[in-house]
């Protein structure tokens, strides 16, 4: 007669935690900095068609990290509720809170319900009429909510690049210095050496403050490049 297998919870969810955590350590980091007019959002993604930041409504945008099908599904969902919030009742009663409140019932029912936790962690973020009023809101895969303020890395080595940001990053930096700082900081080796990356390698996207209706616009190209010259 075979025993039946006993697994605490806490064991359960402390394994299901560091699946999570391994599966997004493996992805490339994506870095969220505010700037003077805006939240800017740069990857290292060579892919053109494969988008780890996407627009999801008038003032706001989506990035991740992780299973990319895994994301690009939690991102179709976000378009959806953002679309019906918008034709139901109003355009300005679609935010990021609301956003960031639905997926966090997502992540964490999965988490807790499902044999396998989401390997994905979002931000979800809304552009303000002045700085003042800009969101950035972080998500894990448990479907915890970190309001963050200026900046916010995820994907593997967070923490590092976190700590490098905090110490260069300030309020009102133009775009050319925070796209400077955010590229220098996925940049950022272990050793402390800082490896180029050509603008053909990075998915670069902001929400523009100074735009009046749809803020979301990716740069690339030319324009990336004297972005990144400039800085």
């Amino acid at each position: 007669m075979s025993m039946p297998f006993y697994v605490s919870p806490e064991q359960l969810m402390k394994d299901r935690a560091d699946y999570a955590r391994k599966g997004i350590a493996r992805g490339r980091s994506v870095v969220v900095v505010a700037y003077d007019d805006g939240i800017a959002f740069a990857t290292e993604n060579p892919s053109r068609a494969l988008h780890k930041v996407s627009e999801i409504y008038d003032r706001i945008a989506f990035a991740a990290v992780g299973k990319y099908n895994e994301f690009e599904n939690l991102r179709v969902a976000g378009v959806r509720y953002a679309d019906l919030r918008g034709y139901s009742y109003d355009r300005g009663d679609v935010n990021a809170r609301g956003l960031a409140n639905a997926y966090a019932q997502t992540l964490g029912t999965v988490f807790t319900t499902e044999s396998k936790p989401l390997e994905v962690e979002i931000v979800v973020a809304e552009v303000g009429a002045e700085p003042g009023t800009d969101q950035i809101y972080r998500l894990s895969y448990d479907g915890s909510v970190t309001d963050e303020h200026g900046y916010v890395v995820m994907g593997g080595q967070a923490e590092q690049l976190g700590a490098r940001l905090a110490e260069e990053w300030r309020a009102g930096m133009t775009l050319e210095e925070a796209l400077g700082l955010a590229v220098r900081t996925l940049g950022a080796q272990a050793e402390g050496e800082t490896r180029a990356i050509p603008a053909g390698q990075l998915e670069v996207a902001v929400l523009d403050r100074t735009r009046s209706r749809r803020a979301f616009r990716r740069l690339t190209g030319p324009l990336l490049e004297d972005l990144l010259d400039g800085a």
